[in-house]
């Protein structure tokens, strides 16, 4: 058995959507050559919101390390309110002990908080032990400069340039790259030559089936947020006007139907967007109901801005009638949260970018009703509007071919199959360094 160890700053009980990769790996490690342990920040340093229902799907035997982070009040008033950043000391010094006290073969970066990802080329160059990075969002990305400072993220000025350092140190330095995209990996291989033979593999998320039971189980700790007097048609996640070209259409096609008067099945429906800010709870800005109005189709909207426990957001899917899936008009974004939609088995919308990886997927399952901005059309919108007010008998039967390819156990398998290659690559590099010694 090989020896991973798992930088996860973000993990359960933390709510966070950048640690579903890990954690739904976990029980599917050891059957492929992997011991893990892995390292996160103490919750009580973590400013996101709390899923004890999350623990429920992480194995027993696994050990998790805990480290401290400097406490937000504080370095808030320096600007510095990143995990990463606020834990960053603190990583260096507990994995320091880890890699002195014990041998690990592998270290293996999953998260979105990036600055910590310099520490792998720290670790390397002090204990000689390899590593990989997963990249799951952009690390260093032009995509906000030429956007309204309305429509950037916060302290853009600061990230923007803080990535622009530190992203070449992480990566020219890294042993082997995971992507959601195989747009963020072409980025980073024109910015980086240096990584272009090295292992690169790109995987979304898996479908990981067991947090479905694990929320029904728990339903009963849930409010529902539908009314069942409607047609309910859900999507959960967050909004942003880069999401308006995917939902306008759909908004048009309602628009259109409510005004025949002769149908009443459009005045039954009502299209719900929950979680859709990433602000404090309450001071969510909506971002979709305006668009709504635009259509004056508001009445048959509801946006929540507040975020959602993961397994509320689960079973309020599971209890819609219909679920949508809206795509960003970044042409790299991928939703990795097609899965928990696919596993509804819901009757499901899809309207993507057409270079988004999401849209080969859904198609790969079987999926009827997938489009991107250009092929998508009145016609087929109401093809869906249709399906609804007739009511599918049978729900959607998939390729089973594409249930096990992005499965989360086989997600697992590719992810070992990369750290492998790492592992191979490395000591092909050391015997041919012998040899030109011995030479």
């Amino acid at each position: 058995m090989k020896n991973l160890l798992i930088i996860s700053p973000y993990f359960p009980p933390v709510n966070a959507a950048d640690m579903q990769r890990v954690r739904m790996s976990l029980p599917y490690f050891a059957a492929h050559g992997w011991n893990v342990e892995l390292v996160m920040v103490d919750e009580q340093y973590v400013d996101m919101a709390i899923d004890p229902l999350l623990l429920q799907s992480i194995p027993g035997n696994i050990k998790i390390h805990k480290v401290k982070a400097f406490h937000k009040r504080w370095t808030s008033k320096l600007g510095l309110g990143s995990i990463a950043l606020r834990s960053l000391w603190f990583y260096r010094r507990k994995v320091n002990r880890l890699l002195r006290d014990r041998k690990f073969d592998l270290i293996y970066f999953s998260t979105t908080q990036f600055p910590v990802c310099i520490l792998g080329a720290y670790w390397k160059k002090r204990f000689g032990i390899p590593y990989v990075i997963d990249m799951q969002d952009p690390w260093h990305s032009d995509y906000y400069r030429d956007k309204p400072r309305a429509e950037q993220p916060p302290k853009y000025w600061f990230s923007y340039r803080l990535n622009k350092y530190l992203e070449p140190i992480a990566i020219k330095n890294a042993d082997g790259l995971i992507s959601v995209s195989e747009g963020y990996i072409d980025d980073l291989k024109n910015r980086y030559p240096v990584i272009k033979n090295r292992p690169l593999a790109v995987m979304t998320f898996g479908a990981f089936e067991p947090d479905m039971y694990i929320a029904r189980e728990n339903q009963a700790k849930f409010t529902s947020l539908l009314d069942d007097r409607f047609i309910n048609v859900v999507y959960v996640g967050r909004g942003g006007t880069d999401m308006h070209r995917a939902i306008a259409p759909v908004f048009e096609a309602l628009q259109k139907g409510l005004g025949n008067l002769e149908n009443d099945f459009f005045t039954r429906l009502k299209f719900y967007f929950i979680g859709t800010s990433y602000a404090p709870v309450g001071q969510g800005k909506p971002t979709i109901l305006p668009l709504a109005q635009q259509y004056g189709t508001a009445d048959h909207v509801v946006e929540i801005t507040d975020r959602i426990s993961y397994y509320h957001t689960l079973l309020t899917l599971q209890q819609a009638n219909a679920v949508f899936i809206p795509g960003s008009d970044d042409s790299q974004y991928t939703a990795s949260k097609i899965y928990p939609y696919l596993l509804t088995q819901k009757p499901l919308l899809a309207v993507f970018n057409k270079k988004s990886s999401a849209i080969s997927i859904l198609r790969e399952y079987g999926v009827k009703h997938v489009y991107d901005y250009e092929s998508v059309t009145a016609a087929a919108i109401n093809s869906f509007f249709s399906q609804l007010a007739h009511g599918d008998p049978e729900p959607p039967v998939y390729n089973q071919e594409a249930i096990s390819k992005y499965s989360a156990q086989q997600m697992t398998v590719n992810q070992c199959r990369l750290f492998n290659q790492v592992l191979n690559r490395e000591s092909g590099i050391e015997n041919q360094e012998s040899r030109q010694k011995k030479n």
